[in-house]
């Protein structure tokens, strides 16, 4: 970095700049990336932690990051030993089905804890570092100028991740799952490309112990008449602050099936980017966050579209409890001749308690005609004629209450059409948050 640089460093930046020497020392990868490694280092020195000022964090306190924000442990002596964790500690994370399952310990493949059976011809799915050594074309392109500051920290501290590609027309029935287990602080990336025809099913799970801080970057690639499915369940630490960040690009009749689950963290927030770009693409968002005591989650998608007859849906529900906080930011934007787009938002919240809140702002941008696109936003509490009913027939009122949040989050679930296994263990994460949260 040139003296004239340094000179406008912010002070965020200067725990991370060893961390990032260290980071250099230990990685072996081309030149090409060691040098945008240095451009997105310098990025974050110069942009340093959002703040409320900016309109798309004024919802969003992240002072619980700010005040001690963990940094890169060195590497376990052992993956999946030693201080990691024990491979019984994952059972209740674990999809109840085959998967070929990759588990990323502080950010790093831990190959004692993952496990998979043979991938078909056209399948390539390994951790990043390996891709790096073995077909480092993959990735090159991958890391975009104009990082946003905690993706560019990221393209600058990640050490590992993991990366699926498909080659056109390749089905690959057994899911992908994702286990993000985080200790101290993660900086993962996940790389997934889809050639045209092909479909997968990703299960991203970001769990850990103690007040660690999990930053990932996911870069989604979707060829013609591509579709994947793809669940995210955020249920790290209480004391933990998780940051995420989805950028995907649809071509023509591709298919992005998404679910998000929030239901970890003191602090969270989940950035998704959807662009699509060719006609007759389609973006589908179910999710809920579920939050207790002072958590604070924010959900933020923006879903560009710029090919013709392009379809958007978002469905996504908040229970909130406690002091918690919780956020939806929601954009559509229709770009000049995008027409026939049909784009719908809903964001509906259940308060329970009055020291809860929540702020919740979704928006339309539309610049083309011929478009049928609408939005809105409910907040409220449980309805005292349903628990009456209820209690009417004998049911005792701390189950009447469950039994009415578990029928209004689970509907986001439901509705997200996703496939037996996958559903089954998004309900298994609301239960546990219903037997443990809404106090």
């Amino acid at each position: 970095m040139s003296g004239g640089d340094a000179m406008l460093m912010t002070d965020d930046s200067a725990p991370f700049r060893d961390a990032f020497d260290q980071v250099l020392a230990t990685v072996a990868e081309p030149a090409w990336l060691t040098t945008r490694r240095r451009a997105e280092m310098d990025r974050f020195a110069l942009l340093g932690f959002p703040t409320r000022r900016q309109e798309a964090w004024r919802f969003t306190d992240l002072e619980p990051l700010i005040a001690a924000p963990p940094l890169p442990a060195p590497p376990l002596p052992a993956a999946g030993g030693g201080d990691g964790p024990a491979p019984a500690s994952l059972a209740p994370w674990l999809l109840p089905a085959p998967t070929h399952r990759l588990v990323l310990v502080d950010g790093r493949f831990a190959p004692a804890l993952s496990a998979g059976g043979a991938l078909p011809t056209g399948v390539w799915l390994a951790p990043v570092a390996e891709t790096l050594r073995r077909r480092p074309d993959m990735l090159e392109g991958a890391f975009g100028d104009g990082e946003e500051a905690f993706a560019a920290l990221n393209a600058a501290l990640f050490t590992d991740g993991v990366v699926l590609a498909l080659e056109p027309g390749v089905v690959l029935e057994t899911p992908v799952e994702i286990i993000h287990h985080t200790m101290s602080a993660a900086h993962a990336r996940l790389h997934i490309a889809l050639g045209a025809g092909a479909q997968a099913t990703v299960v991203e799970t970001a769990m850990g112990t103690g007040g660690g801080w999990g930053n990932t970057v996911g870069v989604i690639s979707l060829g013609a008449g591509a579709v994947l499915t793809h669940l995210h369940i955020q249920a790290e630490d209480p004391a933990a602050c998780h940051t995420a960040a989805v950028r995907a690009a649809l071509a023509d009749q591709a298919r992005y099936e998404a679910c998000a689950l929030i239901t970890g963290g003191r602090l969270s927030r989940r950035d998704m980017a959807v662009t699509l770009a060719g006609d007759g693409a389609q973006f589908r968002l179910h999710g809920a966050y579920l939050l207790d005591g002072e958590q604070e989650a924010t959900l933020s998608v923006r879903a560009d579209h710029l090919g013709l007859g392009c379809r958007t849906e978002e469905v996504v529900k908040g229970v909130l409890a406690g002091a918690s906080h919780g956020v939806f930011l929601g954009t559509v934007a229709v770009a000049p001749g995008a027409d026939g787009t049909d784009a719908r938002q809903l964001n509906r919240n259940l308060l329970l308690s009055p020291q809860a809140r929540v702020d919740t702002k979704p928006e339309l941008e539309i610049l083309a005609d011929d478009v049928k696109c609408s939005h809105g936003a409910t907040v409220g509490s449980l309805d005292e004629a349903s628990l009456f009913y209820l209690q009417a027939r004998g049911i005792d009122p701390e189950t009447a209450r469950r039994m009415l949040v578990e029928a209004f989050a689970v509907d986001a679930i439901d509705a997200a059409g996703l496939p037996d296994a996958l559903a089954a263990l998004a309900r298994r994460h609301l239960r546990r948050w219903l037997d443990g949260g809404a106090s």
